[in-house]
C-alpha cells in the first residue's frame, strides 16, 4: 500500500493521467479531480497527504481549491502548478496555504521535490535580468485581476481598458519572465 495519497486537481485529462502515472511509479496512491467541487469531495473521501493543484480550472480557480484543501482538519501539502504563473497568484497561493508554486512545464521529479521539500530555499537563484515590459504588463494585470476577485469587467474598468482587450490578453499565454 502507498505511504502517501496525492490529489491531482487538473482539468486537462491527458496531463492529469501522465502525472498520475509518474507519481504512482514514485509510490503515491493517486486520486484525480477536474474542478473545485470534485477536489473537495475527493479530499474528504480520500484524505490526501499531498495535492497538486492547477491554477486555471473550470468554475472556481485553483486558488479556491487551495483555500478549501488548506481548511481541512488534516490539510495536504499543496503545490500549485500552472501555465499562467504570476507573482500575484503565487503570493495568494502561498498565503492561502500552498507550500510551493511551480510554473509549467514541470516534470514529475520537480513536482515531487516541491511536494516533499520542508524548508524554504534561501539559495534560490535570483534572475539576473529585470522582467520584460510584456511580462511586467502581465504581472500588473494579474495583480489587478486578483484584487478584483477574478472579475474581468471590474479589472478592465480599473485598468481603463476595454473588456474585450483584457479578455484577449488573458487568453494568451503569459510572456516569459526574462
Amino acid at each position: 500500500m502507498a505511504e502517501h495519497t496525492l490529489l491531482i486537481v487538473e482539468d486537462d485529462p491527458d496531463f492529469s493521467e501522465t502525472l498520475a502515472r509518474a507519481m504512482r511509479k514514485r509510490n503515491f496512491e493517486v486520486v484525480l479531480a477536474g474542478d473545485h467541487d470534485q477536489a473537495r469531495l475527493r479530499a474528504i473521501e480520500h484524505r490526501p497527504t499531498h495535492a497538486v493543484v492547477d491554477l486555471k480550472l473550470p468554475g472556481d480557480s485553483g486558488l479556491k481549491v487551495v483555500e478549501t484543501l488548506a481548511g481541512l482538519p488534516r490539510p495536504p501539502r499543496i503545490v500549485v502548478l500552472t501555465g499562467y504563473a504570476s507573482i500575484a497568484t503565487a503570493v495568494e497561493a502561498i498565503r492561502l496555504g500552498a507550500l510551493h508554486y511551480l510554473a509549467k512545464p514541470a516534470n514529475a521529479d520537480e513536482i515531487l521535490a516541491a511536494l516533499m521539500r520542508d524548508q524554504p530555499d534561501a539559495d534560490l537563484d535570483v534572475q539576473p535580468e529585470p522582467l520584460s515590459v510584456a511580462r511586467l504588463e502581465w504581472e500588473h494585470i494579474q495583480k489587478v485581476l486578483n484584487e478584483h476577485d477574478g472579475n474581468i469587467s471590474a479589472t478592465a474598468r480599473a485598468l481603463k481598458m476595454h473588456r474585450r482587450t483584457l479578455q484577449r490578453k488573458l487568453d494568451k499565454r503569459p510572456p516569459r519572465a526574462s
